[in-house]
């Protein structure tokens, strides 16, 4: 069985037999992991053997694990300081704010890697503009090189613990007002201004190593009437051919509201997929992943096979919890987060 261009979420701490279902589709490639899905590291970890055990090749297991606002798994994991802290430290000490926040993706990296999932959907390369309340300190600075520089540094960080990293939100989610979780958000700018600002981190950390980028749910009314993550333009003429990215494109999440400008379930699938995207997020909708499960079903496309495969974690170098390396690492993190008046449970996140 191959892996599907699909990726879907599951309703709790284990596998009831509608997520058996489903996660056995052909067209099932992967699975997004929630905090709804996370107990404790224990429960973590055979929910993720569970998931492992169903397909050969294995699925491809994800979560939003950013650190600060975005972080799934709490209680029992490292705290992981939102990125626009490291963009702070970088104004005043930029030797120092690129050391950690390699250091800090290592930790993130590993532990998940440790518990048995592959991918954490990072690093954020949006511009840190006040209009976007969604990206905010999610962003790590509002320079756009800055945001290269210190995205570069936590892509090697992943990597060396063995993950590979996915950029989000292309073109750019950070200099729109709306939350396209809950609105289709619009940018009115031309192309130009967009790719001499936000296209900035993408083109480097592309240029350096980004094995996937996640699209936003807007719409750049000035360059295409479609959201980006519909966009033939945006994907294949931009992404592909402009940067000369090669890896994993990414919707995101097809239940979310920006999502909705183009029709029903199946309709977001078939036109992301003939946009260019590789892999289509449904998630929070079990009705709309049936729906997009059925219409895929003669659906193949061997390049995407070939680019999921790279997504798989490798086995962690890390000595969780004993090894001086993953110590020393988390003795920086602990300093860093209680110089910030952060608790390690609690206040880091909202």
């Amino acid at each position: 069985m191959t892996l599907g261009p699909v990726m879907l979420d599951v309703k709790g701490y284990e596998l009831d037999e509608d997520d058996r279902r489903r996660l056995c589709h052909p067209q099932t490639g992967g699975v997004v992991l929630f905090s709804r899905n996370y107990r404790d590291p224990r429960q973590l970890a055979q929910l993720c053997r569970q998931i492992l055990e169903l397909r050969d090749p294995r699925l491809v297991i994800a979560v939003d694990h950013e650190g600060g606002r975005v972080q799934r798994f709490r209680e029992g994991f490292q705290a992981i300081p939102a990125m626009g802290h490291l963009g702070d430290m970088y104004d005043d000490d930029p030797p120092q704010a690129l050391q950690l926040a390699e250091t800090f993706a290592w930790i993130m990296a590993a532990e998940l890697l440790h518990y048995g999932v592959d991918l954490s959907f990072a690093p954020v390369l949006d511009i840190a503009d006040p209009v976007s309340s969604v990206i905010g300190d999610r962003a790590f600075h509002r320079n756009p090189e800055a945001i290269a520089h210190l995205a570069n540094a936590w892509v090697r960080g992943m990597r060396s613990a063995g993950m590979e990293a996915v950029g989000k939100h292309f073109p750019g989610h950070g200099s729109v007002e709306g939350d396209s979780h809950h609105v289709m958000p619009f940018d009115r700018r031309r192309f130009d201004q967009i790719e001499a600002l936000d296209l900035v981190p993408f083109r480097r950390v592309i240029h350096t190593h980004l094995a996937g980028i996640m699209m936003a749910h807007v719409i750049y009314e000035q360059v295409d009437a479609l959201a980006a993550g519909y966009s033939r333009y945006w994907i294949e003429t931009v992404l592909r051919q402009q940067l000369e990215f090669d890896g994993v494109v990414f919707s995101d999440d097809l239940s979310m509201s920006g999502a909705e400008s183009v029709g029903g379930y199946a309709e977001r699938a078939r036109l992301a997929l003939a946009a260019g995207c590789d892999i289509l997020l449904v998630c929070n909708s079990p009705d709309g992943a049936d729906e997009v499960l059925d219409s895929l079903r003669d659906y193949a496309n061997p390049a995407t096979q070939l680019r999921m495969i790279r997504l798989h974690g490798q086995d962690s170098q890390a000595r969780l919890f004993d090894g001086s390396d993953w110590n020393r690492a988390c003795e920086k993190l602990d300093r860093f987060n209680r110089r910030l008046g952060l608790a390690e449970s609690g206040d880091l996140f909202e």
